[in-house]
């Protein structure tokens, strides 16, 4: 196990030079480039949800689409519980999601303790490190001698550089164009249908999304923006 980094004390810090000598801590280009691949791959399976719950509990009428409160909510639900187990699970089991192990890192534990649990931890605070598209947690593992972002800090965690199998990295290669190419062929099938249901609650229409025959718009509310199209005119 690597001893963690906390700068309380000095034996503690000891035992990060300890384990600096024996692991080598990820670097911040590596969890970026794990980070992009793992957002690829989750935007595959959000794309399917998404286009789902929107033409579940949202409705098209000609070339608008009309969001209700009630197909965000269920959306957002979706996703976020989807980007937390994804995570937590992966982790806790295998010790990395499908970008970390294409890239050759993994997560580990500082002290000793049960995985899940400090997964977890870990996962749940990315609701703080993500603040400002992840730059809370770029400038804390910046700082960090052991390179731990918030939620490391608290979860006792730590990413290391760790290669992992050809089997592995090709499972999850496979795993992850198998995501895009799914949302590719799903989501149009999915919204060549309209199966919309009202929902008995919360059916406010609160984003809507189309077009005419010379501006596209999009409206949240009272506030649109729209797009005046550039007309093709037949020349004499």
């Amino acid at each position: 196990m690597v001893e963690a980094a906390v700068p309380s004390t000095s034996a503690v810090a000891a035992g990060t030079a300890r384990s600096q000598a024996r692991y080598r801590f990820a670097r911040l280009g590596d969890r970026f480039i794990a980070f992009l691949l793992d957002t690829a791959f989750l935007f595959g399976l959000f794309a399917i949800m998404d286009a789902w719950a929107f033409m579940r509990w949202g409705s098209v009428e000609g070339s608008e689409m009309r969001l209700t409160t009630a197909s965000l909510l269920i959306a957002v639900t979706l996703n976020a519980t989807v980007f937390f187990l994804y995570g937590w699970l992966l982790e806790a089991v295998w010790g990395a999601t499908l970008g970390k192990a294409m890239v050759g890192i993994r997560v580990v534990g500082t002290r000793q303790g049960r995985s899940f649990s400090y997964c977890a931890v870990r996962n749940v605070l990315r609701i703080v490190d993500g603040l400002g598209f992840y730059l809370v947690g770029t400038v804390v593992a910046a700082c960090s001698t052991a390179r731990q972002r918030v939620g490391d800090m608290y979860a006792r965690t730590a990413v290391i550089e760790q290669s992992f199998g050809s089997g592995v990295r090709i499972a999850s290669i496979v795993l992850w164009i198998a995501s895009l190419a799914a949302a590719g062929w799903a989501v149009p099938r999915i919204c060549s249908v309209n199966r919309f249901v009202r929902p008995p609650y919360l059916s406010q229409v609160i984003i809507r999304v189309g077009r005419n025959e010379s501006l596209a718009y999009f409206q949240v509310g009272s506030l649109a923006v729209h797009i005046e199209l550039a007309s093709m005119s037949s020349g004499s």
